[in-house]
């Protein structure tokens, strides 16, 4: 019996052109303005953590990636009941964990990296899981890539200090995830 299937090739075919096209204006039927706009906060604080824009770069272009395929599966039904289980655990973990950034944001020195390199992990293995069957190792690599970058102790530290250089973008990025939440996006 051959397996061939249109859909299942099409799906091929738009995650291939969306993984060579990952740009702002490609992806924005994917991505709001306001996660957009989080994201730019984000790459600056990479560029400045790291000194490196290519790597900078490059992070921001994984997480758009991979955001972009998980939309693209989720609106061609792709993933089974056990996997959309594992989805909402993923959504409520980035709730929890886009609370308790705003909280640490908001009270001064309750920073606890120990707490967000923890829900960052969980995360990440929960997306890991949820893409399991679905994505590349390539596309695995990108999410360890973000994770990885985005929880290191040294980078969360400077970020949450409270005269620190970081601190405009921690609030534009906190007052975008604080929108998302009250909007029931994360």
């Amino acid at each position: 019996m051959d397996a061939f299937s249109s859909k299942d090739m099409a799906l091929r075919a738009q995650k291939k052109i969306l993984s060579s096209m990952a740009t702002k204006s490609s992806v924005q039927m994917f991505i709001d303005d306001t996660t957009s706009e989080i994201l730019d906060d984000l790459y600056r604080v990479s560029k400045e953590h790291s000194g490196n824009k290519p790597e900078a770069q490059k992070v921001i272009k994984d997480l758009i990636k991979i955001a972009v395929k998980i939309g693209l599966l989720f609106r061609n039904n792709r993933f089974s009941t056990e996997e959309l289980r594992v989805a909402t655990d993923f959504k409520r973990k980035l709730h929890q964990g886009a609370m308790t950034a705003i909280s640490f944001y908001e009270v001064d020195f309750t920073f606890d990296k120990a707490v967000m390199e923890e829900l960052l992990t969980s995360c990440r293995d929960l997306l890991l899981k949820l893409v399991n069957t679905h994505l590349t190792p390539k596309s695995h690599g990108r999410i360890n890539h973000v994770f990885n970058h985005y929880s290191d102790p040294e980078l969360l530290t400077k970020l949450y200090e409270p005269s620190g250089p970081f601190r405009p973008n921690l609030t534009r990025i906190c007052k975008g995830l604080n929108k998302l939440v009250e909007d029931g996006t994360i």
